[in-house]
């Protein structure tokens, strides 16, 4: 691994990509990334959680706009059996023993067939990734260690797959902590902060059916919720741009055949955003924050701009 002199630092402030989670959501991150690398927006780390960590890494091992293309291309194969594989066995021994109902087989393939890097450490920009103690609840940031079991750890929604046995811990995904890595670039040195987050499905008609995608809807709720906290609780000294998220927003993070719309949109988007100067602004955008589109005001507020559905304290 070449070591490069340190003198970025004095320079300019470390940039740190926050990727934080939401299954197939993450799809959003990939349209993001590709407009961040094509306006030369390079990170000097990246810090990943949940689904984030499993694009943190790949795009880690090869930061550039080459490196995001080849990271939508993978995300265009990537099928709800590839991710969340409920085999047989595993839906045998939920129904027999309530054992974990996702088997980690998939994720493993995705991870196997294309990180080119089997160690966090080998990645061209350092990569952190963040999972949650199962016993304490404690985020455990992995810098180094096989990149396989730590994103596999990232990515463990309780209840649908089994903890992860990392050392002498037992680590699960990292939404049940702090889902935003934000805290944790901060720790890590960043001063600069690009938060790529998937949003949540704020334009549900009907609540979703199913355990899995009950479960994972939550966990976008709780993980945006926790990502605004975080960055409004964050020293000022530290600024901060949040890529915008989709909005508004149906389907489940569960449901994988729309990935190539939400890459699409999502770098529309990003692309649109960074024209306007979206990275130099710090400021939390309306549609991270609790709110839900209901059936009858559907037109008035497509972007997130409608202000009754604010439960939120600004500091900005």
């Amino acid at each position: 691994m070449p070591s490069t002199p340190d003198t970025s630092t004095t320079q300019k402030p470390e940039t740190a990509f926050v990727l934080a989670g939401g299954g197939s959501f993450g799809a959003v991150q990939v349209g993001m990334l590709k407009a961040l690398a094509r306006a030369g927006v390079v990170p000097d780390l990246v810090v990943g959680s949940s689904v984030g960590a499993y694009n943190a890494a790949l795009f880690a091992s090869d930061p550039t706009v080459e490196g995001a293309e080849r990271l939508a291309r993978i995300w265009h194969g990537i099928r709800r059996q590839d991710a969340f594989p409920i085999t047989l066995s595993t839906l045998w021994r939920f129904v027999w023993r309530g054992d974990v109902l996702v088997s980690s087989t998939g994720l493993k393939r995705l991870i196997d067939a294309h990180l080119p890097c089997r160690r966090i450490e080998e990645t061209r920009v350092p990569l952190h990734i963040v999972a949650t103690d199962f016993f304490t609840g404690q985020p455990r940031v992995l810098s180094q260690g096989p990149a396989r079991e730590a994103i596999l750890a990232s990515s463990a929604i309780p209840a649908a797959f089994a903890p992860v046995r990392i050392g002498d811990r037992y680590l699960v995904d990292g939404a049940v902590t702090s889902n935003t890595p934000v805290r944790i670039a901060v720790k890590l040195g960043a001063r600069r902060l690009v938060v790529l987050p998937t949003g949540f499905a704020c334009d549900l008609k009907s609540p979703p059916r199913g355990a899995i995608p009950a479960a994972m809807h939550a966990l976008t709720l709780l993980i945006a919720r926790q990502l605004v906290f975080e960055l409004e609780s964050l020293d000022p000294s530290i600024s901060f741009a949040i890529v915008p998220t989709l909005c508004p927003l149906d389907g489940s993070p569960y449901d994988f055949s729309r990935t190539a719309e939400l890459m699409e949109s999502a770098q529309r988007l990003a692309e649109e955003w960074i024209d306007a100067g979206g990275l130099d602004s710090s400021r939390v955008p309306d549609q991270l924050r609790p709110h839900h589109h209901g059936e009858n005001h559907d037109h008035d507020h497509h972007h997130g701009h409608d202000h009754a559905h604010h439960h939120g304290h600004h500091h900005h």
